[in-house]
Order: structure tokens, then sequence, then C-alpha cells
């Protein structure tokens, strides 16, 4: 039963659209053109750039500069945050992590974790709603929810950084969410690593991250993944021998 319970908020709540998309009232999926040989991805084409930059969403880092920031939308629980962490802990490397209201009551002791060993937690709100369709007093009480649990539980008191459930937002989700304190972070490098029934080995998802590498890449990985987890160190590895710095998020507000 919790097998299936799993499976089943995997496929409700982990659907992850890649191409942009946009609605006729205005609701649109993060999408981009992705960086090839380390050229710059791009959201030129889409609709919703003038959006983003309004609000001071971030896309990409500091481009001038060879430093990748690495996030993990945490939905639930599968089995192999533990392994990431290990991997980060051992090669001194920083992420954030994108919780929901189900990971951080199902797993407290893997938040505490992510803080003691000096990471940044994000809001993924509490039940992975499309955030464009509910009221403002809604998404206050999504984001308000995570963030007093992980204060409950860490010394984190703050939360600083929002993904929005399935990268679905609007002019004014990202308006309302600003106002509350938030800076709304999507993604230049990412793939489809979320279905756990079609992963594919972790050669698949190291060249599927590295081919896409490119300076201020924020790149989005899900920790459901076991192909994430068999490649995480030799993505971080190569990376680095390729001249990349990994840094925290908190780099891009200061």
């Amino acid at each position: 039963m919790k097998r299936f319970a799993a499976l089943f908020f995997l496929i409700t709540l982990m659907i992850f659209p890649f191409q942009a998309e946009a609605s006729p009232g205005g609701v649109h999926h993060f999408g981009f053109k992705k960086s090839k040989n380390g050229q710059l991805p791009s959201i030129d084409q889409e609709g919703f750039k003038d959006i983003v930059q309004k609000h001071g969403a971030i896309f990409l880092g500091d481009t001038t500069k060879k430093e990748l920031y690495l996030t993990f939308d945490n939905g639930y629980e599968n089995g192999f945050t533990p392994k990431l962490l290990d991997i980060l802990k051992e090669r001194q490397v920083p992420a954030a992590f994108f919780v929901t209201g189900h990971f951080v009551q199902d797993q407290p002791e893997l938040v505490k974790r992510m803080v003691s060993e000096g990471h940044v937690i994000g809001n993924h709100s509490w039940s992975h709603p499309d955030m464009t369709q509910i009221s403002r007093e809604q998404i206050k009480s999504e984001l308000d929810k995570v963030r007093e649990k992980v204060a409950e539980l860490t010394e984190q008191k703050e939360m600083k950084f929002l993904r929005p459930p399935r990268g679905i937002f609007n002019d004014r989700m990202l308006g309302i969410s600003k106002e509350l304190g938030y800076t709304n972070v999507f993604w230049s490098v990412a793939y489809k690593d979320w279905d756990v029934n079609a992963q594919r080995g972790g050669g698949y998802a190291y060249e599927k991250v590295i081919s896409q590498l490119h300076p201020g890449a924020v790149i989005l990985l899900h920790s459901i993944s076991s192909d994430n987890a068999a490649a995480l160190s030799r993505i971080i590895d190569d990376a680095r021998q390729q001249g990349y710095e990994f840094k925290s998020l908190e780099q891009l507000i200061k």
C-alpha cells in the first residue's frame, strides 16, 4: 500500500513539462531552449520572459562565471536522498532542496540533516497545487505551512526560495509570492528524471546533465531518481574538471 501511495503521489504531483506552454489566461509552464556545447540556454522566444524578469525570478546565475547551482526537488522520499547527501558532504558541494509538506512530515530527520550540513531548503508548497488556480490566502497558507514546519525542525527560520509546483506560474502567482518574500527559482539544466519506472542508469543521467552545462547553470534534479544517485559523483567531479565551481543559491540574492 505504501508503494502504491508513493507511485500515486509521483503520477499526480511530479508531472514535469520541459517545453514552454501558455494558456489563453496567461498561465505558463516553464520551459527553455536547451544549452548545447556550452552555449547559454534561452527563454527569449517564450511568452513569459518579461514576467520572469519583472518579478526577479531566477533562471540563470552569473553567466560570466563558470558557476553551477545544484537544486533538487523533494516531493517524497524514494530511498536515495541519504546517498545524495553523502556525496554532497564528501565533495563539499552546497545544494538547495525544494520540499513539499509530504516530504517534511515524512522525513524530518533528512530535513534536519540538510540544514545541519549547510544546504538550503526551499519551498515547493505544502500540497503541490497549481498555484495559479488558488487564492492569495491559499498560496500564503501553502507556503507558510512548509516554512513553519521546517523552522520547527531546523535552524533555518527563514525561507527565501520557491519553486512553483510543476513549473506552472503566471504574473499573479509570481507577484504574490514575491510579496511574501520569495525568490522564485526555475532552472536552465534538467532532463526527464522523475519517472521511477523509466530509469536508464547513471550513465544516461550523467550524459544528460553534462551535455547541458553552461556558465551560471541552475541544475534541477529529482531526488527520487536512482539514475541521479548513481551519476551525481561523476557529474560533480567532471564538472569541476571542466573548471566549474558549485555555489549556493544564497549567492544569487545577496
